[in-house]
């Protein structure tokens, strides 16, 4: 299986026609920690052996590595390995531009997945992918204000999800960013420096996807989790394939809102990812990981039919996000009802989390457990606390801050 894939490519919605929206969002949490571990350093080598290291801890790859493009542009040199194998000498040290897979991926920008690597033609050693038994690689691009800085690769002893893909395209965002400050420093180049480390508003990131179409902004920008700026940044591709003629983004004290105009209908016979009912597929995912937000994403048609409205709406919670959980749920409905529950409490869905939040009757080993009761199923030793289906996101608030403060019984 081959997938060549670029942000927002009409191939993943053919193979894959459902994202697992849970997923992706708890492994964009993680991605959130990574970037944050790469602020401010200014090392290249140093933010790419970072970068490895996680990639191999956080996502159980068997190895990662980042090859960067060399001054004259003519090849590709390893700079970080981890995990299976940490040299980084050997047959793979320096990559021609255009040769082999990675070279391919430097100099084509095509981001690239299979889960069959040994069946690969590429590959050079289909033995060695046996032996070892890696099966899934992923390749992708990094790239800074549309300048090739070199790839980033990994290689999983199991098949890659789906939702990778998804999570390499933020990965390489930040990656590329960290890259570029780091390597304006390495050479001397520092009038540029603050700018390359600051974070880029979401404002400018959009713009730069729609081109010609400048978002208006209302409201005082603020930086958002990684989870919803991924959202507007996945809406904001959508925006601009659908030919979008109004752009504007609106800072609200509990939300942030896109709204635009477009002149091609989402649900246009013959639209990438069309199914019979008229669902496009590209929406699809959008409109569950949006959920999964607690916000909303639609599209009705203006102008007696002549184009149509979309608008993306996410709730910023305020709250304190010093309180950090992880939901677990045997169920998927479960899982979603709570994840959404957690979010409008101000509670953090990041690693490491000081409560668990479960309906499994098994408990492992781990944070304090908050269990959700339901009928006919006896709790479980050992819990610290317990919450019904009718829970409140206060009520959940207040178990949660009770559990971590020791108030619980």
């Amino acid at each position: 299986m081959l997938i060549y894939l670029s942000f927002g490519h009409c191939a993943l919605a053919s193979v894959y026609p459902l994202l697992d929206a849970a997923r992706l969002l708890h492994d964009l949490q993680k991605v959130h920690g990574i970037a944050q571990s790469l602020s401010g350093n200014l090392d290249p080598n140093a933010v790419a052996r970072q970068m490895t290291v996680s990639l191999v801890e956080q996502f159980d790859c068997a190895f990662a590595r980042i090859w960067l493009v060399e001054p004259d542009g003519a090849n590709l040199r390893l700079v970080a390995s981890s995990g299976l194998y940490t040299h980084i000498d050997g047959s793979f040290a320096r990559v021609p531009m255009g040769a082999y897979k990675v070279g391919k991926i430097a100099q084509n920008q095509v981001p690239f997945l299979s889960n069959q690597l040994a069946d690969e033609r590429w590959v050079k050693d289909r033995q060695w992918a046996l032996d070892n038994h890696i099966q899934g690689f992923v390749g992708y691009p990094l790239v800074a204000r549309q300048r090739v800085l070199g790839v980033l690769a990994a290689f999983s002893h199991q098949p890659f999800a789906p939702e990778f893909l998804e999570v390499m395209q933020v990965i390489c965002m930040t990656l590329s960013v960290a890259l570029d400050a780091a390597l304006q420093a390495s050479q001397g180049d520092r009038s540029a420096i603050a700018t390359a480390i600051a974070p880029q508003p979401l404002s400018d990131r959009i713009a730069a996807i729609l081109g010609s179409t400048r978002p208006l902004l209302v409201g005082t920008e603020q930086p958002l989790p990684m989870s919803l700026a991924y959202g507007f940044l996945r809406t904001a591709e959508l925006l601009q394939r659908l030919r979008c003629s109004y752009c504007r983004l609106t800072y609200d004290p509990s939300s942030v809102t896109l709204e635009a105009i477009v002149s091609q209908s989402p649900y246009q016979s013959g639209g990438c990812g069309q199914v019979g009912g008229g669902e496009p597929l590209l929406f699809d995912d959008l409109q569950q990981f949006t959920a999964y937000l607690g916000g909303s994403l639609q599209a009705k048609p203006v102008i007696s039919g002549q184009a149509w409205q979309i608008a993306l709406a996410l709730p910023v919670v305020r709250g304190d996000l010093t309180l950090s959980v992880q939901v677990q749920c045997r169920y998927g409905v479960l899982q979603q009802a709570f994840t959404q529950l957690a979010r409008r409490a101000g509670l953090s869905l990041k690693e490491p989390a000081a409560v668990r939040i479960t309906d499994s009757t098994v408990l492992a080993a781990g944070p304090p457990t908050l269990w959700i009761q339901q009928p006919g199923r006896p709790q479980p030793t050992g819990v610290a606390a317990t919450v019904d289906l009718n829970v409140t996101a206060a009520e959940l608030l207040t178990q949660v801050k009770g559990i971590v403060h020791g108030l619980s019984g």
